[in-house]
């Protein structure tokens, strides 16, 4: 038997917060567009050779979880579109001291992906599903794709990918009179059926269609009697609750009317290189440009942990100063 490898502790920011969870944006490609994230004719892709190649990637995961990152999440853009992605997926699942490979998708391509997904060591997957309604999806993400859609999540779900996470962005007008039917999927399936209050990443319409996490809780108490739960292992933003018999939960993320910057974990790599330490800030340090250049991998991580040390302690997301500031869209970012 073989000595157990001991990892090190997870890095800290400047405010004590173990940062131990990376989303890493493979492509800003995606086959939907969404209304609330691009416009129909889509935006400027990024050019081939500034998007980072497949051994780029396996050596900046190698590089954070030897610095004690022990959860990676793969993000696009929709991964799925992303050639080769199984191959990655599997590189980095074999690396010492990774705990958790996850995914998001769209679901649009899961049906022939998800048994391989679950080969390579993902377990956790999260799949965007804003409604449950055919013309309603096709008039949101400007595709009639729900059959492909719900395929694929009836796929992963026979072939024992858990948890499965439902993510709906609730739009007023649009899908917030679906809150209930949703969160009835929870009674049928053991998934994770996650409301998300919708981010002023456009500014069209934005207040108009914004419905906070305190009303989306009220309309979910309508259905039946609703308890808290346990938070997710993965140490996520959402609060979870759980309906009596239920064998899934539901949970609620509310980054605009009650942020959780506190128990921020997280760093993101975009598909070009860059590392953004939150979300909502402008701030990114280019990584690319040091792995082209040929730094060594120590060097990469001193660059990774100076970043950390400027996390900032919270976003601005409230401010209406951060809705005139946004460098990049959601898609391009990785969520």
């Amino acid at each position: 038997m073989t000595d157990r490898v001991l990892m090190p502790a997870p890095p800290t920011d400047s405010f004590e917060r173990k940062i131990d969870y990376l989303r890493l944006s493979v492509t800003d490609r995606c086959n939907l567009r969404c209304t609330y994230c691009m416009p129909e004719d889509g935006l400027p892709k990024l050019d081939h050779r500034d998007i980072l190649r497949y051994e780029e990637f396996l050596t900046l995961a190698e590089i954070v979880t030897g610095m004690g990152i022990s959860k990676i999440r793969i993000t696009g853009g929709e991964p799925l579109v992303r050639k080769n992605i199984l191959t990655l997926c599997k590189n980095i699942s074999q690396l010492p001291g990774l705990k958790s490979l996850s995914i998001t998708t769209n679901g649009v391509l899961l049906s022939q992906f998800a048994q391989g997904l679950l080969e390579t060591g993902i377990k956790r997957i999260n799949i965007s599903l804003d409604t449950l309604k055919r013309e309603k999806f096709a008039a949101l993400t400007r595709q009639d794709l729900f059959p492909q859609v719900w395929e694929g999540i009836q796929t992963a779900f026979t072939a024992g990918l858990s948890p499965i996470k439902l993510n709906t962005v609730v739009l007023r007008g649009t899908n917030d009179d679906e809150i209930e039917d949703l969160a009835r999927l929870t009674f049928r399936y053991p998934f994770h059926v996650r409301f998300i209050e919708f981010m002023p990443f456009q500014q069209r319409d934005y207040d108009r269609q914004f419905v906070p996490a305190a009303e989306i809780l009220q309309r979910l108490k309508r259905v039946a009697p609703l308890a808290r739960s346990d938070k997710d292992e993965s140490n996520g933003p959402a609060l979870y609750y759980r309906y009596e018999s239920a064998p899934g939960r539901i949970g609620i993320i509310s980054p605009v009317s009650g942020h959780f910057c506190p128990a921020c974990n997280r760093l993101r790599i975009t598909a070009d290189g860059k590392l953004r330490t939150c979300l909502f800030s402008r701030d990114e340090t280019d990584l690319r440009q040091a792995l082209r250049q040929g730094a060594s991998q120590d060097r990469i991580e001193e660059i990774i942990r100076f970043a950390i040390t400027l996390k900032p302690e919270k976003h601005e997301l409230n401010s209406h100063i951060f809705r005139k500031c946004i460098s990049r869209p959601m898609f391009s970012i990785g969520g």
